[in-house]
């Protein structure tokens, strides 16, 4: 029988407690289960007390992002499978992947056991991305969303697209895909990064990309007229916006951003601004069941 730590935060936004209770009854049918309702300060302490059993995650993206991080810092990417119950907010690395958003059926699938090896991106300050990173609007419209998702759920963060698509001004940026030159200094929209496909809650931010193909796709929009900008807004919802003229794209192993500093999102985690950043991925360093 497979031994699992199921780890989820009590506290996390989205969160379920019904959804969750069928999850985990789900997962003790078939597997020895130890449940861990672990925030991030004491992930460490529960992964010490249960060495060797693969992780269950029982969130969202942002649930997801902090144990693939901690088991990254610790070296045990390689000997831990990773599962995946989605009960967050947006849910997207789920979404790309296929892995569906009933937590019975996710928890089934769980149990199945076929571990799928997955890509990740790390950054030159050793942080890691497990699904997507965007730097400017993207990160602009997270922090307008946030105090919106109490009353409008996923909704909040297709608002905040829209008022950061109309009032953000952009920054001059340069951005590098293993070398190549997609923006020299122009003022720039929107720099997205993505491992996985989608961000918000379903916005196909990179909409051909794959989390287990060994590289990132990468999109820059150097879109500066206000009503170029709620185009973008538009078609960004849509996955359509590299189609747009002012918006360019490559794939690659390694991504740079340098230019004025400008705020970023990563996993849905806000940070910076920041002047300088680079990610390079890491291929088939990670296992999830799918």
């Amino acid at each position: 029988m497979a031994e699992l730590l199921a780890i989820y935060n009590e506290g996390a936004g989205g969160a379920d407690d019904a959804a969750r209770t069928a999850a985990m009854e789900m997962l003790r049918g078939g597997a020895d289960v130890i449940e861990a309702p672990a925030g991030q300060k004491d992930l460490d302490e529960m992964l010490d007390a249960h060495p060797g059993r693969d992780v269950v995650v029982l969130g969202g993206d942002g649930s997801l992002h902090v144990v693939v991080s901690a088991l990254h810092r610790r070296d045990e990417l390689g000997t831990r499978t990773v599962g995946l119950v989605p009960l967050g907010t947006g849910n997207d690395f789920a979404r790309g992947l296929g892995i569906p958003l009933d937590p019975e059926v996710a928890a089934r699938i769980v149990l199945a056991g076929r571990p799928q090896p997955l890509d990740l991106l790390v950054d030159d300050e050793g942080e890691v991305v497990v699904n997507a990173v965007h730097l400017g609007i993207g990160a602009e419209a997270s922090r307008r969303a946030t105090p919106l998702k109490p009353a409008l759920g996923r909704l909040a963060y297709g608002v905040g697209g829209l008022l950061a698509g109309v009032w953000s001004p952009g920054w001059r940026l340069s951005v590098t895909v293993d070398g190549r030159s997609l923006a020299d200094g122009r003022p720039v929209l929107m720099v997205g990064v993505g491992n996985g496909v989608t961000i918000g809650g379903g916005t196909p931010l990179t909409p051909g990309a794959r989390p287990d193909d060994g590289k990132v796709d990468v999109v820059v929009a150097l879109t500066t007229g206000p009503m170029d900008r709620l185009l973008y807004a538009l078609r960004l919802r849509q996955g359509t916006h590299p189609d747009l003229r002012d918006v360019v794209t490559d794939r690659g192993r390694e991504v740079t951003v340098t230019g004025e500093p400008v705020p970023v999102n990563a996993d849905g985690e806000l940070s910076g601004p920041t002047a300088r950043r680079r990610w390079t991925v890491m291929p088939a360093v990670w296992r999830m069941f799918t």
